[in-house]
């Protein structure tokens, strides 16, 4: 019987392994750029066509490798950064994966050229899916260019499952400025089809993150520095007003190495418990020094995860910093260029002391006494009132109400008889009994049948998500022109995708006077949208389309309509007017689909006179 199990060829194991190492043109710009940052360069460009899928390439002027390494780098299990098993416990690098280049140069057609400082010819090589298809001599600068160009080619099926260039190109951005922000003593610059898209110098940690984020980033940020045996932790956080519906600006950093965790990321949202709103996110910027040996980073296979030995303490020395660092934020005084001028002590008066004011009593004075005497006081002095009449006489000459006044005949008085009501009780009365809510959170309306019970958030979400998909599709959405035009600043990443969405939101009502790389003008709004709710309302859609923009534009108009609804409709706990309450309910039932609401909840319920006799029955 012949033998069943075989040993893969190299190129077939390799492109195994490229199923676990490289997902999306983003995974090979984070091996990349960290092998880069481990050459201990100090100029990093990345240049990306087609959001990756196309070209990645990282040039950058590190160490370089000799002839023999540049080869050798191609090899499964082949890594500068390990010699024993003990390594993988005191790693101080950061792309220390073996089947790093090795998979992705089964996958793609690479481009390597490198050159060591020391060397005055470089090395060329060029590999084809595992296969080295020339290697040359060549004049090359200091420093190493990694070109990864078609990524997929020889396996069309993974190709097909990547998503639209706006979502793979937010993955890269997002790979990049984890590398950027976890070093900003490097000068990092991206490129994206022949746009320059970052430019970052060398500087300190808040100036890179004000960098990489719109300049309006830094009046956000508070200051957090702790230092203990465990571990040093500093960095930002934002105050507690600026927290937005995402949470794409939340950063942990470990031993420079960027990290996701959710226990921690509790730690900071229990710092933050009382002060912010509901479904609020804080932004984050933490660079968190530990031991290496007090640290498991292979726990997952793109070690963003890591483990600490004492995670306990981490949670409650981290809790406990941004507390103190948020405390010290809300204390701190505010110079306040606004202030009143004319509150301030004259700069004659500084040293001088007030005066005791002096009090004088009239001791004679009797406010019991018979003789109803004013007294008009003047200091200590006082003098008695010419004698009047008695009061009676001022109403001499009076007759009855509704009579001429005596000796003024051209004068008469308005009765005050209220002839009428501008509504009528009965209709009052009726109208009351039509529709009341329950809890602040249901509204209940007779029907022949019995009653139906409305959720008032699901139906207004649904009232209002027909109402911005009619204007979106069918009538032309109008706006309503702001006198002051709104400056809204966002991140490159939701940049990117307000460029996208740009014309679909013009349709719902919007009016963009000006786009840049930062931030957006806005002239004008939606009619049933407020000038105040419009931030909230964008960074809500933002939140929604973390996952991708849908391609065709009936999807995005769906999609614009679902976030504009939950953003806009009356929340839980809000009290509405009898009239609000009727309107809610009518408008519910005039669409075209009432019982549910746009997320597929049901919008209300009935309750027959039936079921309500069965409740009492005995």
């Amino acid at each position: 019987m012949s033998s069943i199990i075989q040993l893969l060829p190299d190129h077939v194991a390799n492109q195994i392994a490229a199923g676990e190492v490289v997902q999306r043109p983003a995974s090979v710009v984070k091996e990349l750029l960290e092998n880069a940052v481990d050459a201990k360069a100090t100029d990093i460009k990345l240049i990306i066509k087609d959001a990756g899928k196309a070209l990645v390439q990282v040039i950058d002027n590190g160490l370089g490798m000799s002839v023999t390494d540049a080869r050798l780098c191609f090899e499964r299990h082949a890594t500068s950064k390990i010699r024993k098993a003990e390594d993988l416990f005191s790693l101080h690098t950061k792309g220390f994966r073996g089947e790093a280049l090795a998979s992705i140069a089964a996958i793609a057609h690479v481009d390597m050229k490198t050159k060591q400082d020391q060397e005055e010819l470089g090395t060329q090589i060029i590999v084809e899916g595992s296969k080295f298809v020339s290697q040359e001599v060549a004049v090359l600068p200091k420093g190493t260019s990694f070109a990864v160009k078609n990524l997929f080619f020889n396996i069309p099926a993974r190709r097909n499952f990547l998503k639209s260039d706006t979502v793979e190109y937010r993955h890269i951005i997002d790979e990049f400025q984890r590398v950027a922000l976890a070093h900003p003593n490097i000068y990092f610059t991206f490129f994206h089809n022949g746009s320059e898209m970052f430019n970052l110098p060398p500087s300190s940690m808040r100036q890179r993150i004000v960098n990489v984020f719109s300049g309006k980033t830094n009046e956000k940020l508070v200051p957090v520095q702790e230092e203990t045996e465990i571990v040093t932790i500093q960095g930002f956080v934002s105050k507690p007003e600026f927290a937005k519906k995402s949470r794409g600006e939340q950063f942990f950093f470990v031993n420079d190495r960027f990290i996701k965790s959710g226990y921690l990321h509790h730690a900071i949202m229990a710092a933050y418990d009382g002060i912010l709103r509901d479904g609020a996110q804080p932004s984050y910027f933490l660079y968190l020094t530990v031991p290496p040996n007090t640290i498991d980073i292979n726990i997952h296979p793109t070690k963003t995860e890591i483990k600490f030995d004492d995670e306990h303490a981490m949670y409650a020395i981290l809790r406990a910093s941004i507390k103190h660092s948020l405390g010290q934020f809300n204390v701190a005084p505010v110079l306040d260029f606004d202030r009143d001028s004319n509150l301030d002590t004259p700069y004659s008066y500084k040293n001088l002391e007030g005066a005791t004011p002096t009090i004088q009593v009239d001791g004679s004075f009797n406010p019991f006494s018979d003789d109803k005497i004013n007294k008009h006081y003047s200091g200590s002095n006082y003098k008695k009132p010419e004698p009047t009449s008695s009061w009676e006489s001022l109403y001499v000459g009076l007759k009855q109400e509704g009579e001429f006044i005596s000796g003024s005949s051209d004068f008469s008085f308005e009765s005050e008889e209220v002839t009428g009501s501008l509504f009528n009780e009965e209709e009052v009365e009726q109208t009351v009994n039509n529709a009341y809510q329950i809890h602040k959170k249901y509204i209940v309306s007779p029907i022949k049948s019995g009653m139906v019970i409305v959720d008032q958030q699901r139906a207004h979400q649904r009232v209002l998500y027909e109402q911005f998909l009619t204007n979106m599709t069918v009538n032309q959405a109008s706006s309503q022109q702001l006198l002051f035009p709104l400056d809204l600043f966002f991140s490159a990443t939701e940049m990117e995708l307000i460029q996208d969405l740009k014309l679909s939101l013009v349709n719902t009502g919007f009016v963009f006077e000006e786009t840049t790389t930062d931030h957006v003008v806005i002239s004008g709004i939606p009619v049933n949208v407020t000038e105040s709710e419009v931030s909230l309302v964008l960074e809500q859609l933002l939140s929604d389309l973390q996952d991708g923009i849908p391609d065709s534009s009936f999807s995005q108009n769906d999609t614009i309509a679902k976030s504009m609804a939950k953003s806009l409709a009356v929340k839980t706990g809000t009290a509405l007017t009898v009239k609000e309450q009727e309107n809610l309910v009518n408008g519910l039932f005039a669409c075209k689909d009432p019982n549910v609401s746009p997320f597929q909840k049901p919008t209300f319920i009935t309750m027959r006179v039936e079921d309500l006799d069965k409740k009492f029955a005995l």
